[in-house]
């Protein structure tokens, strides 16, 4: 029997069988999305089509996946790659490779150990986990799991004593930054969801929560296999749970009722009042936006579309991910000077990673160091969405990332081998990525660049003039 127990399974011996088939698929797993497949046999539908799904037509689902085959190599050649330092720096702190863990909520749904195991996981690998703010461990009980780098992040609720209990918790709790989402005035429309009537199974909770005032579940809405206890947390209830509305999922209900739609650029500020850790705008998709969140003080932007599961059919990530970064990476004055000095197609050609696109701007060498003064530097710019592979981390970096965020694969290797299984992606997504840099001829991050890929949009490279 697996773990999930009864409650869970509306044929058990089904359920066995094919638990059965999927612990012998682990022992041959050789990538990251092989995970997803033993995740769907072992999770409840309700639980799997939460984890798995997008909005409406899902296009933009597919089309974060999608949109990294059409980004291709250019490899160099004959250089001594027999040393490979992924290690980077993010807000300051060093972590062992550019790939980190995206909030992803309710982890204990996938498996007991929850978010602890993921805080554990991501611990070994020397990375940065970020927790929900609807996770079913508390930020305390995430920080009691041992060191760690952690990012905390937040949605802003009405109501404003909430939020900023919150955000003090987690700066109690040694978390280091905010990753403040920002795309999420309303729940887009999860049609899997709302076929499910999606509710937080029994005996779980919003742990951030729990205590306070903030709706609660229908249980007459409840699917008929969530009839009994989880055999395996804590049975007390709180009053952070989902009130199930006709024609909706619990959760659409939940966000309506609580999450504030008021929200806008000058609530960063407030934040910003009520805590000394940076703040990570996520949630940015155009060059706009980017800007804004740089005048506004952010500390760094994630560009996300919300794993395609809130407006459907804006772009990729990875599609979004030069727009933005042109708008935000600046070069300090003295590299721009430098810049200026170059001839433009030269400019173009002597482009380092760190102001990778930035040569469209140096034409107009006043407006960008009016740019520069406003923004005091560069603000990184991290890639959460569509990210499967070592081959999709690389091309992130050479389009001008400063790291990446994985976030489904957590939860389906959670489901699937708990805090192993976890570890696993990890590891494989590190080997995968030390084997790109090694093969593309790059020995550290800061070798790896724009001329290293060729995207769709790019203009056609001049061919040399064949000799006679």
């Amino acid at each position: 029997m697996s773990w999930f127990g009864n409650w869970y399974y509306v044929n058990e011996d089904q359920r066995e069988g094919s638990c059965e088939k999927a612990s012998v698929e682990m022992g041959e797993i050789t990538n990251v999305t092989e995970y997803q497949a033993i995740a769907k046999e072992k999770l409840p539908k309700m639980v799997y089509d939460y984890y798995a799904s997008g909005a409406e037509d899902q296009w933009t689902l597919a089309e974060n996946r999608n949109a990294f085959s059409r980004i291709l190599f250019r490899p160099r050649i004959l250089i001594d790659v027999s040393k490979i330092d992924m290690t980077t720096t993010v807000l300051g702190f060093k972590i062992s490779m550019p790939i980190m863990i995206a909030p992803t909520a309710m982890q204990k749904m996938a498996h007991p150990d929850g978010e602890y195991a993921t805080a554990r996981a991501a611990s070994s690998a020397g990375t940065i986990m970020t927790l929900s703010s609807w996770a079913t461990s508390s930020v305390e009980e995430v920080a009691s799991t041992g060191p760690g780098i952690r990012f905390f992040q937040l949605y802003v609720y009405k109501d404003r004593n909430v939020v900023a209990q919150l955000v003090r918790r987690a700066e109690r709790a040694g978390f280091k930054a905010i990753a403040l989402t920002v795309d999420t005035p309303r729940l887009g429309r999860r049609e899997s969801d709302i076929k499910n009537r999606f509710v937080l199974p029994p005996g779980l909770t919003l742990k951030n929560f729990e205590g306070l005032d903030l709706g609660k579940m229908d249980e007459v809405s409840r699917p008929t296999y969530l009839a009994t206890p989880h055999p395996f947390v804590h049975a007390a209830r709180s009053h952070a749970i989902f009130t199930v509305q006709a024609n909706d999922s619990g959760l659409a209900s939940y966000v309506a009722g609580q999450i504030d739609r008021t929200l806008s650029w000058k609530d960063v500020k407030w934040l910003q009042s009520i805590t000394s850790m940076p703040i990570l705008v996520k949630g940015v998709l155009t060059a706009e936006d980017a800007r804004i969140a740089v005048q506004s003080g952010a500390a760094g932007i994630i560009v996300s579309n919300h794993g395609a599961r809130q407006l459907d059919y804006v772009p990729s990530t990875i599609m979004a991910l030069e727009e933005v970064l042109k708008s935000v990476l600046i070069p300090t004055p003295i590299e721009l000077k430098e810049l200026c000095k170059l001839p433009f197609a030269s400019a173009l050609e002597s482009q380092s990673h760190c102001c990778l696109s930035l040569a469209c701007l140096v034409s107009n060498e006043q407006s960008v160091f009016q740019v520069v003064k406003g923004a005091q530097g560069r603000v990184p710019v991290f890639l959460d969405g569509g990210v499967r592979r070592g081959t999709d981390v690389f091309k992130a970096l050479a389009l001008g990332a400063a790291g990446i965020f994985i976030g489904r694969p957590v939860v389906f290797s959670l489901a699937a081998e708990g805090e192993a299984g976890v570890k696993k992606v990890l590891q494989m997504l590190r080997d995968e990525f030390e084997l790109t840099m090694a093969l593309s001829g790059c020995r550290t991050l800061s070798e790896i660049t724009r001329n290293h890929i060729v995207t769709e949009w790019d203009a056609p490279r001049g061919l040399p003039a064949p000799r006679l």
